[in-house]
């Protein structure tokens, strides 16, 4: 009688620990590896969605521009904690929120992450940040969690965020690395961003709109990049788009399908 193959025995253990406790389960398996922004051009250039299960890295499109960075960051781990009904944590150095503030309440209430389902933790150093978002992003309670580090964070260097990423596949969530300026650094994210705040329309009666996002794709490891414009809907809490869509960018050229084509060509 012929042996089972590895992929159907390690199939059939995964369905017997969730036939055991369903709250095991990835969320990789539960959403089919992605979390769905709202954006549909954006959606389809990531393939269905940012990944599960993955690191992604921020960082503001200029000086000005952290808020907007750390923003749309709060927002994404508000979209996933919703969607997965658990936590979100975020990480700050001491240092880093001197330079650039911490979560307030009220506007986190905005975002839909209140704060009995954001952990906030404080450390002293970039190194303990790593250490602890590692750690983190192993744990399936978690549904995203965020590590903010000062300067172009410079710790996260491309074997730190390999650690990540492997953190991330073995807990399933979302990992988000934001970096206080725009690193040169080779990293090993799935998807690497710049962010910048974008022009809001008033609402009805003349008062704030909806908060605004300027996103430029520079790395995507499931296809091209490119430049989108998304508000936060704070009543529907998701990303809606803006009408005019601004281009797609050329594929990366790191990527796998890429290197393949190069060596045949060669």
């Amino acid at each position: 009688m012929p042996s089972a193959s590895p992929g159907s025995t390690l199939d059939r253990l995964r369905r017997a620990v969730a036939n055991i406790d369903p709250s095991r389960v990835s969320p990789l398996e539960q959403k089919g590896g992605s979390l769905r922004l709202g954006v549909p051009a954006l959606d389809s250039t990531l393939q269905g969605g940012l990944a599960f299960g993955a690191l992604h890295e921020l960082a503001p499109a200029g000086p000005l521009q952290l808020g907007a960075a750390f923003g749309f960051a709060l927002a994404i781990a508000a979209l996933a904690a919703a969607d997965e009904g658990r936590q979100a944590l975020c990480i700050q150095t001491d240092f880093g929120a001197l330079e650039g503030g911490t979560p307030y309440g009220l506007g986190l209430d905005r975002l839909g992450l209140s704060l009995d389902r954001l952990l906030i933790l404080r450390v002293a150093h970039p190194r303990d940040a790593l250490w602890a978002f590692e750690e983190a992003l192993k744990c399936p309670a978690l549904a995203a969690t965020l590590a903010e580090l000062p300067e172009a964070g410079i710790a996260a260097d491309l074997v730190a965020t390999r650690r990540l990423s492997l953190a991330a596949q073995a807990g399933g969530g979302l990992g988000l690395l934001l970096r206080h300026r725009l690193s040169p650094l080779p990293t090993a994210a799935m998807t690497r961003w710049q962010v910048a705040a974008a022009l809001s329309q008033p609402d009805r009666f003349g008062g704030l709109g909806r908060t605004g996002f300027d996103l430029s794709l520079d790395r995507n490891r499931r296809g091209h990049g490119g430049r989108w414009i998304a508000h936060w809907n704070h009543d529907e809490r998701t990303f809606i788009p803006q009408a005019l869509s601004l281009g797609v960018a050329e594929t990366a050229r790191d990527r796998s399908d890429r290197a393949r084509r190069l060596l045949r060509t060669a």
